[in-house]
Order: structure tokens, then sequence, then C-alpha cells
């Protein structure tokens, strides 16, 4: 039954083959299809490379008001006929059935072309393709090509001197290429046809005559540490050529998908198959050579996706592996350098804060009220996350601490150590309150444009500008400030030299008759500024947690908060040095209303982002 009923299916039906009707409208639809113009130049370079030429000049000029391009190389030609002439009449009657592909049937390597069409891409970029080439008997041939016209037209010429190579002239560019620089050709070319420039070693000149410019075409160079030991599985198709470099994270960094040297597409990401990671990252750049792929004809722009786009994929799976392994090690070390260099900001601002706000009621960590011979070393600090133990001991030292014990002011340091002229002077407590009668220290830090601490070639001169008081030796680098007897506001001017430049600063003194109590609890065992570091709940609505025995403030990466401020470095930055200020307000001034704690965080931020840079 099955068989009659195909038989019968058979004799009812009818078969036939697909034919062009119009074969001129099938012609221009091919012609049209090349939408990128510098794709075009770079179909014409590639010919020149595919006639074995050594040296290839790109001439962009003007000639009777219309711009011009010229591509000339010093290559084999346009293949022979019998009579010795080139054979450009089997070149124009032959579209879709390239000379090229008779070629590579007879052996010949290295030859890119297939399609017989590259030629027809000049409609995207002028009016007028003129092929000019020497034949046996030294005249020159030309064969001339309209835009949207049928006919092509053979010259033969006598000229005393016959020319290697082939002439390429395209005539007058169309009304919206005059922005095609010889530059921009340049760049194009140098990562369109990065191997095979390289592989050939043939020279590519771009000479710009309207803007008097010339430039070497050099292939692209990728930045970043070639990766090693990247081995797609292997294919029966052939070997996939992979150049990858990890690089710092950026929307630039891009890896393009090229075909026997050839870029096809500028970034593997336009491919579905390759939208995710480890190529989305935004960590790769370099190149995938895929020698066996089927390009769409037309433009040359994509991928067939065939059985062989199909094995191209499944090849590379090993390779996304390694690649998405490496780039999170990328990512782990980047998160730790970032959170390193976080919180020497945040504590470099933190102490900047503390030496302008009240030393009474500020003076919750040892980095005030410790005593040293040694003077402050601006570039020392505390520089390890509070995550271990181990740890704190150095993040609770000062400073002067830092220094090697019996450490000498002279000790060898490197020369961008070295401060330069003053340029700023800043009094330290930049704000205090003393009791009446009482007296109290004051000191000067002289800093150069870069923050580095001053010492050298200075003369202070201290003075009460407003209030009451007295001033003990008012010409060192420290001052005592002795109180009235009755309360007052009191301003203390600072003012040092340092050859011909003057820098000045002023403190405000509270003179009180009774100091506040500092509020129980509030700092302790005092300890250095503290560390911070990360634990992912995303479910949970808290922000940050001060772990008082550990010194450390446990931020959560997951909350939401933290996701958007890490989106810019800046806006994280400030975000972290909020939080420090949050803990660091409610451990410190544990018995205040919540109007009052909102109050000093204020103040507390205010003093901090100031210096947050």
């Amino acid at each position: 039954m099955a068989g009659t009923a195909r038989k019968r299916r058979k004799r009812n039906s009818t078969a036939g083959k697909l034919r062009i009707a119009d074969h001129w409208n099938a012609i221009s639809i091919i012609a049209s299809s090349q939408a990128n113009p510098l794709k075009a130049v770079a179909e014409f370079v590639e010919n020149s490379i595919d006639a074995k030429a050594h040296q290839i000049t790109i001439t962009r000029g003007k000639k009777k008001g219309e711009f011009y391009l010229k591509v000339s190389d010093d290559g084999e030609g346009i293949p022979r006929n019998e009579q010795g002439a080139p054979d450009f009449r089997y070149v124009a009657t032959h579209i879709c059935d390239s000379i090229k592909r008779r070629l590579k049937a007879q052996g010949a390597k290295g030859i890119q072309g297939e399609f017989g069409i590259g030629l027809l891409s000049f409609w995207t970029v002028g009016h007028n393709l003129t092929i000019a080439c020497c034949g046996a008997d030294g005249s020159v041939y030309e064969m001339t090509m309209t835009k949207d016209s049928p006919d092509f037209e053979l010259l033969k010429k006598r000229v005393l001197i016959p020319f290697k190579g082939t002439d390429l002239t395209v005539y007058p560019l169309l009304p919206g290429l005059r922005s095609m620089t010889g530059e921009k050709i340049q760049r194009y070319l140098a990562s369109e046809l990065r191997d095979r420039i390289k592989q050939s070693g043939v020279s590519i000149t771009v000479v710009d005559r309207t803007s008097r410019t010339e430039h070497v075409v050099v292939p692209r160079q990728f930045t970043g540490r070639l990766l090693h030991d990247l081995q797609p599985d292997t294919t029966t198709r052939g070997d996939i050529y992979l150049e990858l470099y990890l690089s710092d994270p950026g929307s630039a960094n891009q890896v393009g998908l090229y075909r026997r040297g050839t870029r096809v597409l500028s970034s593997i990401t336009e491919l579905d198959p390759f939208q995710k990671e480890p190529w989305t990252a935004g960590y790769l750049q370099g190149i995938v050579d895929v020698p066996y792929l089927n390009l769409t004809p037309g433009t040359r722009h994509g991928i067939i996706y065939d059985d062989r786009f199909d094995n191209f994929c499944r090849a590379l799976k090993p390779v996304e592996m390694k690649l998405q392994q490496i780039i999170e090690e990328q990512r782990r070390a980047e998160e730790e350098r970032s959170s390193r260099q976080i919180l020497r900001k945040v504590q470099r601002a933190l102490r900047e804060a503390f030496l302008r706000l009240p030393q009474e009621e500020y003076d919750w960590f040892d980095i005030q009220g410790r005593k040293s011979h040694k003077r402050e070393s601006p570039y020392l600090e505390a520089s390890v996350i509070g995550a271990a133990g181990s740890e704190h001991d150095q993040q609770t030292k000062t400073p002067e601490a830092f220094l090697e014990p019996g450490a000498e002011e002279d000790t060898q340091r490197a020369f961008f150590e070295f401060a330069g002229p003053l340029f700023s002077v800043l009094i330290a407590p930049k704000s205090s309150v003393v009791s009446v009668g009482n007296h109290k220290k004051y000191r000067a830090i002289c800093r150069d444009r870069s923050g580095r601490t001053v010492f050298e070639n200075l003369v202070y001169r201290w003075e009460i500008t407003s209030g009451e008081g007295h001033l003990k030796e008012n010409d060192t680098e420290s001052v005592v400030f002795i109180a009235p007897i009755e309360p007052c506001l009191t301003t203390l001017s600072l003012t040092v030299r340092q050859g011909d430049t003057e820098c000045r600063d002023e403190a405000l003194i509270t003179v009180t008759d009774s100091l506040v109590d500092q509020p129980s609890g509030a700092g302790g065992t005092r300890k250095g500024l503290p560390g911070y570091t990360y634990r992912r709940a995303p479910g949970e609505m808290w922000r940050s947690r001060f772990d008082v025995d550990k010194n450390v403030i446990v931020i959560n990466n997951g909350h939401r908060d933290f996701v958007y401020a890490s989106k810019h470095k800046a806006r994280k930055l400030r975000y972290i040095c909020r939080l420090f200020c949050k803990e660091l307000i409610r451990h410190n001034f544990p018995g205040l209303k919540t109007d009052e704690l909102l109050e000093r965080m204020i103040e507390l931020s205010l003093y901090t982002e100031e210096h947050l840079k």
C-alpha cells in the first residue's frame, strides 16, 4: 500500500531546476550587497596580495574637482590568455566563477578569493572602475566598468616603459565618501588584514594627497598578557588558530573572528553562540582564525550556520572553560587590589578628618594620642584588609609605628619620597576644646603639592588673632596654648615661610569651664583604624557591621546598594567611606540618641569625603 501511494504521488508531481530570469538584476543585487566601502578597499588589497605583490600603494587624491582612489601593486597581475594579454574578458564574463578557483584547483596556495564578485564591490566606492595591466608584448591593457551599467570596455595602450603589477582606479568617489581619509583606510586595513599582512610580508602604504599625509599599514598589535596552552578540540576540517591576550577590562576589548588571516567579524560576540562569558567579559583581546568556515558570499561579513560552524563551536568548549578560570582569577586579584586601594584612601581621609575635628570628641583611635620621637612618615600606611587576626596588629599601628625600631630620620629613601617645596600647612588639631586654666599642645603639619611632609628650611610664627589665652614658644614646629581663666572662643593662627613661599592656617579653640565626659564604652582599648572585608548576603537588609574584636567592618557585598555602587569606582569608594563613618559613629557614641547620631555622621562624612581621593 505504501509503495502504491508513493508511485501515485510521483506520477502527480512535477520537478524542475532553479534559474535566474534576469542575469543583470542578479549582478546588480550582488554588486550592491557590500555595505562597507572600506571592506571593498580591503577586497582590492587582497586581490593584490593574492597576486603575490610585495609592495602595495593606496593613493587618495583629487583630479578635476573629484576624489579618486588608486591601488597599485607590483604583483603578477591579471592571468594572461593564450595571446599573452591580461584575460580581462574572462574576469568580466565569469561573475560568481572566480579565476582564483581555477588556480586553487591547479594547486595554488595562499589565495583568499573564491566567489568572483570582489571587483563588483566598487559600486559602493565610486562610479567607474579602471584596471590596467601590462601584457607580454609590453603594451598596457585597460578594462573599464561603470556603476549601474552591464557594459565593460577593453583598451590597449602602448607605453615606453612597461610596469609590473596592476593599477586599479576608482573615479569619481561617491559623494558620501569624502570623509574616507587615508588614516581611516590605514586603521581599517591594520585590523581587517592583520594576519594576511603578517603572513605574506607585504608592505602597504596609504598616500593621502588631499591632506598631504602618508601612512604605513602596520598589523594591529594587541595589549595585555598573551595566553598560552589554549588547546581547542581537534577537528577533521582543519586547525583553529588562537591568539588571545588577557587585558584590563574594558568595552574596547574584543576578540575578532578571522578566516585565513582576513577578518570576518570585528567581535566574535556578534554570533549568538558566543554572546556569553568569557567572550563578553571584556578581558580578552585577540583573534580566532577558523580557515574552514563558510562565509556569506555577498558581503563576506557573516557566517553560514552549517555543520562546519557547529563543529567550530564544539571545538572551542575546552578553551572557553580555561578562559573562564583565568578571568575569575584575574577578577579576584583585581578585587583584592581594589580593596587595598580603597582601604588606604578611606583611612587616609579619616585621618585627615580627625586632624580637623575636636580631638576630645573624636580621639577614638591610637592615631593622635601616641607619642613618638620620630616624625610622621606619610608613605607608610596600613595596607591590609583586616580579615585575619594576624593582620590586625599591623593595622593598629600609627604611621610612625611602621618605621623600623631605632630608624633614623635620614634613612635612605627613594627619590620620589623626598618632599618638594612648601605648598600648604595644617594646624593639628584643627578644632579642640580646652578647660579654663589648662593647656594644650598644637603642632604644624607642612606639606608639598603631592602631600609629602616638609621639614626643611621652615620658619614658624604662631599667634592668637582673636579671643584670650597665651602661647609658649611661638616660633617652633609645635606650640603650647595656655587657656584663660574664663570661657571663650579663641582663634589660633599659624604662618609658615620657606624662602619666598608663605602659608597660613587657623584653628578654633573652645575654652570651657568643664569638659563633656566621653560616652561610656566609646573606644575601650584604643586600636588603629579598622579594615574591612566582604560577606555576601543578598537577601538581607543590613549593609555593614562592625566586628570589634577583629577591628574589621564587614560589608554586605550582596546588598542592592553595594551592587549599584560597584558599577562606578568613585561611587563605590564613597559608599564604603560612608559605611565606615556609620559604623564608627555607632560604635563610639553608643549613648547618643538617633538624631544626635545622625548629626555626628553628617559631620564626620563632611570632613572625610572632602579628602577622599
